[in-house]
């Protein structure tokens, strides 16, 4: 998409979700595969359908992806719940899986909540262990900032540095002491999907430093640092990678355990984002 059409576009798109929110979104949220029970909890809560949003790609329907925009609040922060993503091996262009990310920025969030299922490559990982993510490492094999730069999002070599935000991330580890929920640290690794990945894939992302990995994420998180976004990601381990254990991998494994560590991740959220809220005014 042209540069002046995707301004356009995500204007559009701001432009109708604004004329349902109450208020204006302070934080955003992207719930992974399995995680939308935090969106089902919000107060005030308004949900608008993708397919009621300008140019909002539609998934191919992901199973564990509900596919809606949800306004409300969290205590008194108002927030905007991206509800399901469309991922790259849906067969959209990485422009399309990043448009929904950078509508958030246009309705002006001051930080965005990434969250996702993930496959864990460290060993002393468990199903059911939530992990602040430190950094990542894109094997996508693609960019979402490939083709002509739109000034207006950013600038042409954004810096990556600290694209998971330090604070944040020191808020989230403290939130979850308060409400001894453990919480682990590590490197999300992305790749483009579908299939799981191999044992001799998950041995070489291992050697890389990769803990954890999964399908999404990677490129949600560099188009919202490209836009000034600040951001934070929590993985869900819901399985243990190719070659750890001796079963294959199945996505019903990955919704049943997002369904049982739900009630800890919602509580996670809902306690840490008045605490980010804060310091982001």
């Amino acid at each position: 998409m042209k540069a002046p059409a995707l301004m356009a576009s995500l204007d559009a798109a701001a432009a109708r979700i604004r004329r349902t929110a109450a208020a204006e979104p302070l934080i955003g949220l992207v719930l992974g595969s399995g995680l939308g029970a935090f969106a089902e909890r919000l107060t005030d809560r308004t949900a608008i359908p993708y397919t009621e949003i300008p140019r909002f790609p539609a998934s191919t329907g992901v199973v564990g992806h509900a596919g809606e925009l949800v306004l409300g609040r969290v205590g008194k922060t108002p927030v905007a719940v991206l509800s399901g993503r469309v991922h790259f091996y849906e067969g959209h262009s990485m422009a399309d899986v990043v448009f929904p990310a950078r509508v958030l920025a246009r309705l002006g969030v001051k930080a965005v909540v990434l969250t996702n299922a993930a496959g864990g490559v460290r060993l002393t990982f468990k199903p059911g262990d939530l992990m602040v993510i430190t950094d990542h490492i894109n094997f996508f094999g693609h960019h979402p900032l490939i083709g002509r730069n739109e000034e207006k999002l950013g600038p042409r070599f954004p810096d990556m540095s600290f694209i998971y935000d330090p604070e944040l991330r020191r808020i989230l580890k403290a939130t979850g002491r308060a409400e001894k929920i453990p919480l682990r640290e590590g490197v999300y690794l992305g790749t483009s999907g579908p299939s799981y990945e191999t044992p001799a894939e998950i041995r070489a992302f291992r050697r890389m430093g990769a803990d954890a990995v999964g399908m999404s994420t990677v490129p949600e998180a560099i188009a919202l640092r490209h836009a000034g976004v600040r951001v934070a990601g929590i993985s869900t381990i819901t399985n243990m990678a190719a070659g750890i254990l001796e079963q294959p991998l199945e996505h019903g494994e990955v919704l049943e355990t997002t369904r049982r560590v739900g009630d800890r991740f919602v509580r996670l959220l809902t306690k840490a984002i008045p605490r980010l809220a804060k310091a982001l005014k």
